[in-house]
């Protein structure tokens, strides 16, 4: 029987601070970054990528911490691991010592999340399956099995789970058949990063609407006036059907109530990246409502809670909703924000949680509180992975996409064997591969090139400062 053998990592980080892609109000200099491991097991044919993400310096930090989760799971059968995902999830992360460093927070859950994703994407690649058609293909009892939870019963308990799974299944099949034909809907950040000047931000803008996007975020946070300006720039070409490419598809009327969409249908988000306290967001983000926005990502620190229902609270009569996620350390913590009505929209990400097993816990209560999950995906590997799991969510759990978009970057894709792709309708399309697994291997060459401090790149980079 097959089994885990050791795992090795890879510490590979991207130059993006150099064209401002990624930077936001918070964080000012990005290298987008992948602390990246392969699961190897004693089957040569057969190896389990995973990764988190980070921008840069830490990186290396994470990567230490993947190789002490991994030990964990070295000389442990296949079978075994896959037969309860629950089980598996939990036995990783029950590491006494290790454990102590968290709990369930910080580095030690990001690389527990790179750790618990590569095995996920053994089981798939074991079955011959992409990771979401080996989930959405399991039965109630299986994906509830699979599922991280421990700290959640008193939101969703596993019968709850298991009825709400078996009331979605009858659909299934007409579901998937639905987004192999349309894609999964997608929204465009890299118009709107920061560091990008105003002639940037409307040449991307208009590329984004040709392409046939229809959801755009901006980052806000630093000036008022700079983020009205650039807000009023955004609006002015998506909401001009002169910009519409031949051929455009109106958006469902329904898919689109209550998101403050412009005369062609198209929506505009903005993301504070945490930068306010709370009574600065309230009287920031008002002052916004010129342009407006559907939603205020991340307006204050992602743990604090009650700051965020005040803040949904008081932007509520400005039909200004409120979204976060991207740093929610752990379930525990979408929890109490569905539990305390904080949030409009769940943003889960694919490696902040640690892996798979804690994503379907989120999706589960999601579903159950009714709350829409638009997942982050704003960063190296991010859209590859969060696709899987979007299909997940529509296929299997929610059995809705109509209100959700998936976040997307046009950056680094090239890097990976199975790269996501984009639709004409500006929609992600299936991935189909059925050697793929979870979509994050990359490219043996990229990981020679950009590993950090002795990738090709970085050597010569080096070399040229020390030279200056």
């Amino acid at each position: 029987m097959t089994t885990i053998t050791g795992c090795e990592t890879r510490d590979v980080r991207f130059p993006t601070s150099l064209t401002g892609d990624g930077t936001d109000a918070m964080n000012t200099e990005c290298d987008y970054s992948s602390a990246y491991v392969i699961l190897h097991t004693s089957d040569p044919s057969l190896t389990g990528q995973g990764m988190t993400f980070t921008i840069g310096r830490g990186n290396d930090i994470v990567c230490i911490a993947i190789k002490e989760v991994a030990k964990r799971l070295v000389g442990k059968k296949l079978e075994d691991l896959f037969a309860n995902m629950g089980k598996t999830w939990d036995y990783m992360l029950a590491d006494p010592q290790l454990r102590w460093l968290g709990p369930e927070k910080g580095v030690i859950h990001i690389a527990s999340g790179a750790v618990n994703n590569a095995v996920w994407d053994l089981y798939a690649k074991s079955r011959k399956k992409p990771l979401w058609k080996l989930v959405s293909d399991m039965s109630p009892e299986e994906i509830v099995n699979s599922t991280a939870f421990r700290y959640i019963s008193d939101a969703i308990t596993r019968e709850e789970a298991i009825s709400m799974l078996k009331s979605r299944e009858a659909g299934k099949a007409e579901r998937e058949a639905k987004v192999r034909e349309l894609g999964y809907p997608a929204y465009v950040t890299s118009a709107g990063w920061l560091g990008y000047d105003d002639e940037k931000v409307a040449r991307l803008t208009k590329e984004a609407v040709t392409a046939g996007f229809n959801h755009f975020k901006m980052k806000v946070g630093q000036n008022v006036e700079d983020d009205l300006r650039r807000g009023r720039i955004i609006r002015s070409i998506i909401d001009d059907p002169q910009y519409l490419p031949p051929g455009h598809v109106a958006r469902d009327p329904a898919s689109l109530v209550g998101k403050n969409a412009g005369p062609t249908g198209a929506v505009f988000m903005v993301d504070a990246n945490q930068v306010w306290d709370v009574p600065q967001a309230i009287e920031y983000v008002k002052k916004l409502e010129e342009v407006k926005p559907w939603f205020i990502e991340e307006p204050t620190a992602p743990d604090d809670i009650l700051g965020h229902a005040a803040i949904r609270k008081a932007l509520k009569p400005h039909g200004i909703g409120v979204a976060t996620g991207e740093h929610a350390h752990n379930r525990m913590v979408f929890k109490q924000l569905l539990q305390a009505e904080a949030i409009d929209v769940v943003q889960i990400d694919s490696c902040r949680l640690a892996g798979v097993s804690e994503v379907l816990a989120v999706l589960l209560m999601a579903a159950k509180f009714g709350v829409p999950v638009c997942p982050h995906a704003g960063g190296v590997g991010l859209c590859e992975y969060v696709i899987h799991l979007s299909l997940i969510d529509y296929i299997a759990v929610s059995g809705t996409m109509e209100r959700n978009v998936l976040e997307f970057v046009d950056h680094l894709h090239e890097h990976f064997i199975y790269p996501c792709s984009i639709n004409s309708q500006g929609r992600y399309n299936v991935p189909n591969n059925a050697e793929e697994g979870y979509s994050i291997q990359m490219h043996d060459s990229s990981i020679a090139e950009y590993e950090w401090p002795n990738g090709s790149y970085w050597v010569k980079s080096n070399a040229e400062k020390a030279n200056a």
